[in-house]
């Protein structure tokens, strides 16, 4: 078959190969000769699109027609253009309740159990950095344990982080810049993939140790240790300092051990980056299959990235639990539509050139096969980037579309696995939280298959069902979580990844 066609109202459908002009294809029953080459993933109109009429695809409205289209002709930037347009966000009219597996038959995986009651599914010691001018430092105490061996007698630790950044100071400690970097690092110091944490600060930075300290109510003891540059007395004392800290913990540390953990204390990141025409076709939508799958095994999934939702926003207000979560989640399309007009930004003009290269031409388009990666449960929750998710079921989280800033946020609020869907090919990790590469073609499996955990390509030749393919990502899930290394973690992604969004200006 030449030809996808997604939905029966669809005006457009995806070539699965590069054709050229003159090419004839079977469209229901006859045969459809194309007007002009159509690339590989990309669209080609089915029937007759007047200049100005909408382009459909998924059912929805992803553009408008730039001029007339005939039947046979590609459809893509040269002749489709974005147009701002809000669906009917008919709040909660499509929400349902969920069908939750029973307890005796709802899945368990291997974690570590914390003494607040979370669930790790790693077991790292971090070093924290309150700001730039403190990640040196941190990195260097890190380092120490990463190359002197002295981890080989500690087996059951997975290593030492060190997460530094480029903010911290330079900022009002009374904007929402500030706000979002002090729940970001807050969300990391807590997180149970943590068995120990050091936090670092300069002395004289705007994010002060001792302001970290008292606004989320944290108490220094035997595995959370805190130290500053200036106080300690420079850079080789602190670097000592630190090290000396972090191998007091080591002992505690390595005694955590794996046990069996309901599936309702993971809480999953469902992400995308170097998407393509695929990807809301394949592995989106297994992922989404599978989120689902985890929301009625009673666990949590952190949908994200809201210029990605742009177009699309009104998919989730209808399935939101409540009125007043619908309206939380339009207000940050309302926010974001004023954050970028005063950057100077088109929030619709989102699309990366490798999106478009892989056949995506608009916001909209691409926000249609993002949203399925969260599945069709209904939304229980909107949350701020980095705040902590206290809400089971499918919630939303504000971020940017920026691939390590949006994990980052979600690791912030609970995250302890993360799902990435790709089509172009990304490089990713994120410690301390393990990420499973899911890919949307099978000939991008084969090509960077050190990277890929997961091919979502069989999809399309009908090997296996999306749900099929859903049953076994859930699985791959468990088993990952439970300690089998992600193909990330083998690469050893995840040092540079940390990347707290930097909102406002700097002063």
């Amino acid at each position: 078959m030449d030809l996808i066609h997604i939905h029966e109202n669809d005006n457009v459908a995806l070539c699965r190969a590069r054709l050229p002009a003159g090419s004839l294809v079977n469209w229901r029953g006859s045969m459809l000769e194309l007007v002009s080459a159509v690339p590989a993933m990309h669209k080609v109109a089915v029937s007759p699109i007047a200049g100005g009429e909408p382009v459909l695809k998924y059912g929805q409205v992803i553009g408008f027609a730039a001029r007339a289209i005939a039947a046979g002709e590609h459809v893509h930037e040269h002749n489709m253009v974005a147009r701002s347009h809000h669906a009917d966000y008919a709040f909660c009219s499509e929400a349902s309740p969920t069908d939750f597996v029973s307890d005796g038959e709802r899945a368990t995986f291997m974690g570590f159990r914390r003494p607040n009651g979370r669930a790790g599914t790693r077991n790292f010691l971090a070093v924290v950095s309150t700001v730039n001018c403190s990640v040196t430092v941190s990195r260097a105490v890190a380092a120490h344990f990463q190359h002197s061996g002295k981890l080989r007698d500690y087996p059951n630790i997975d290593g030492v982080v060190a997460l530094g950044h480029d903010s911290g100071c330079g900022m009002s400690t009374a904007d929402e810049g500030y706000r979002t970097l002090m729940r970001t690092l807050n969300g990391y110091i807590g997180h149970p993939n943590f068995a120990g944490v050091l936090m670092i600060g300069l002395g004289c930075e705007a994010m002060q140790v001792n302001s970290v300290l008292r606004e989320n109510g944290l108490e220094v003891g035997p595995l959370f240790q805190t130290l500053t540059i200036q106080q300690q007395g420079g850079t080789r004392a602190a670097v000592e300092a630190g090290i000396e800290k972090l191998t007091d913990m080591l002992p505690a540390a390595n005694a955590c051990r794996r046990e069996p953990v309901p599936v309702s204390e993971l809480t999953l990141a469902v992400q995308c980056g170097g998407s393509d025409a695929y990807s809301g076709i394949t592995a989106n939508s297994a992922l989404g299959a599978a989120a689902d799958l985890l929301v009625r095994h009673g666990g949590t999934v952190i949908y994200s990235e809201t210029p990605e939702i742009y177009g699309a926003e009104h998919l989730l207000t209808r399935r939101s639990a409540t009125p007043e979560i619908a309206r939380k989640l339009v207000d940050r399309i309302h926010w974001w539509e004023h954050y970028t007009e005063i950057n100077g930004v088109a929030l619709n003009n989102n699309p990366s050139p490798g999106n478009k290269a892989g056949g995506l031409t608009t916001i909209a388009e691409k926000s249609l096969g993002a949203q399925a990666k969260g599945g069709t449960s209904t939304l229980q929750g909107v949350y701020l980037y980095a705040e902590t998710v206290r809400t089971k079921g499918l919630v939303f989280m504000d971020s940017p579309g920026f691939d390590p800033v949006s994990v980052t946020g979600q690791i912030a609020s609970g995250a302890n696995v993360v799902c990435f869907t790709t089509g172009r090919g990304s490089a990713f990790g994120a410690k301390p939280v393990p990420s499973i590469k899911l890919a949307s073609n099978s000939e991008l499996y084969r090509r960077m298959s050190e990277d890929m955990d997961i091919d979502c390509g069989g999809i399309l030749e009908g090997e296996y069902t999306v749900a099929e393919r859903g049953e076994f990502i859930f699985q791959r899930i468990l088993a990952i979580a439970s300690g089998e290394q992600s193909a990330s973690e083998k690469l050893d992604y995840g040092d540079n990844e940390f990347a707290p969004w930097r909102i406002g200006a700097v002063i």
